[in-house]
């Protein structure tokens, strides 16, 4: 009887290791989908406001100034909700605090819907705000975690498009159920649908064995594993290369970053500017100008629909021509249609006919894919630039400088516009000069992606 040769053996690896050997399972794409559908809720949440604004303002008797205060505090809350609830996804896990802040982002979204004046919206937007930037960068972690070397970038570039798509959703839904319902029952019905994914994510997601292993949890780590893996792999804490030359990993403040720090900050910031300007105010500034919520709303619909297309296209393009070129071309196109924009909108009649208004939302949407394809371009860079050490601080900065841009367009904007009375031009000056910034980004990063040829 022939003996029978014993299995070799595998030598223990990372949880990512051993995914970078096996193909992608269901359960991998189901915890990208939840991941996605939370970015949708920023989408919704973000731009919600911006899109029954006239409403609201009217009914709490405020111009446009003030009401920017109430339209600002979501973002100071998410800016400060990230840190927060990265450190409380370390601590209890990625899945517990996502369900936290799900919860606690419901709840303060439903309690929005009965603010009666602009600090009390302020309030609720500001506990929003705090839930959601928790949700945001445990999502982020969770999907990478889940993913191999070469399913990661892919799926970090596909996930940008979660906030176009719930601004589509918002920019559809959101003034039917304002008309319908009040500005206050939309307020309650997106808060309660958000509910629901507390226990979406507490059945549908699982903390990764990486984060697992890292806390000691071994048992729990090989069983969640099991989940994705066919072999029965001895898995251990992942370990990472130094990066500095002197052995030791780096921070992301560390001085051979400071060129890739400017850049990005810079970069994100301008980017972010001119992308919730436009998200955040455009039913403002159309409304004045002549146009019907309805139509108003459809226009920052379009803008989220060609945010999508230009987010998932520059990949694309990065790989083919390399980042610089991009970057300098995207920042390029997005000041001419800043002018073009302005232009538009500043020789609007009283009435515009449906030409002068098709010209408006061309621009909005042609806007919206250059914008976002300019934010999701540097995810690409970041991913590929910052050393492993400190790549998802990196990554994390760049997200905190956009919250900088995104504050300053959401509290600037009611300002500018305000200052301009029936003028647009202070408002689209700004942002032309935002999207200057992204020029000058552009030579300032110096470690894009190459070309694919050169590479």
């Amino acid at each position: 009887m022939a003996s029978q040769t014993p299995p070799v053996p595998q030598a223990p690896m990372s949880f990512i290791d051993a995914l970078n050997r096996s193909p992608m399972r269901t359960f991998q794409f189901v915890t990208v989908a939840i991941c996605m559908l939370v970015l949708v809720c920023d989408g919704i949440d973000l731009q919600l406001l911006g899109i029954v604004a006239p409403l609201v303002m009217e009914d709490f008797g405020v111009d446009r100034s003030t009401f920017g205060i109430a339209m600002m505090t979501a973002l100071i809350g998410f800016g400060i909700g990230s840190w927060g609830g990265g450190y409380l996804g370390d601590v209890i896990g990625r899945r517990y605090t996502l369900a936290i802040a799900a919860l606690v982002f419901s709840l303060a979204t439903i309690g929005a819907g009965g603010a009666d004046g602009v600090w009390s919206m302020a309030f609720w937007r500001l506990i929003g705000g705090l839930g959601f930037g928790g949700a945001y960068a445990n999502a982020l972690a969770m999907a990478g975690e889940w993913l191999s070397d070469r399913w990661r970038p892919v799926v970090v570039s596909t996930l940008s498009v979660g906030t176009p798509v719930g601004g589509t959703i918002v920019g559809w839904l959101g003034p039917d159920l304002a008309a319908a319902n009040g500005w206050g029952g939309a307020f309650v019905i997106f808060g309660l649908a958000t509910m629901a994914l507390v226990v979406v994510i507490l059945v549908g997601m699982r903390d990764s064995p990486s984060y697992l292993l890292s806390r000691g949890k071994i048992d729990q780590a090989r069983r969640n594993a099991a989940l994705v893996l066919d072999d029965q792999v001895e898995l251990v804490a992942e370990t990472h290369d130094t990066d500095g030359k002197d052995g030791k990993s780096i921070g992301v403040l560390h001085a051979s970053n400071k060129r890739m720090n400017i850049g990005i900050g810079v970069a994100f910031a301008g980017a972010a500017m001119v992308a919730y300007s436009i998200l955040s105010w455009s039913t403002t500034f159309l409304t004045a100008a002549g146009f019907t919520l309805d139509d108003a709303g459809e226009a920052v619909a379009i803008g989220g629909i060609t945010s999508m297309i230009g987010s998932i296209l520059v990949g694309l393009l990065i790989r083919r021509f390399g980042s610089r070129i991009v970057m300098i071309c995207l920042s390029v196109s997005l000041v001419g249609l800043m002018i073009a924009l302005g232009l538009a909108v500043e020789a609007l009649p009283a009435a515009p006919d449906a030409g002068e208004r098709l010209l408006v939302v061309s621009l909005i949407g042609a806007s919206g894919a250059v914008f976002s394809a300019s934010i999701a371009g540097m995810y690409v860079v970041m991913t590929a630039g910052y050393p492993q050490s400190c790549r998802s601080a990196g990554i994390g900065f760049g997200i905190f400088m956009s919250r900088v841009g995104a504050v300053a367009a959401t509290g600037l904007g009611g300002t500018l516009l305000q200052l301009g009375g029936q003028s647009v031009i202070p408002f689209f000056t700004v942002l032309t000069l935002s999207a200057i910034l992204i020029l000058a980004a552009a030579f300032v990063v110096d470690r894009h992606v190459p070309p694919l040829a050169q590479s």
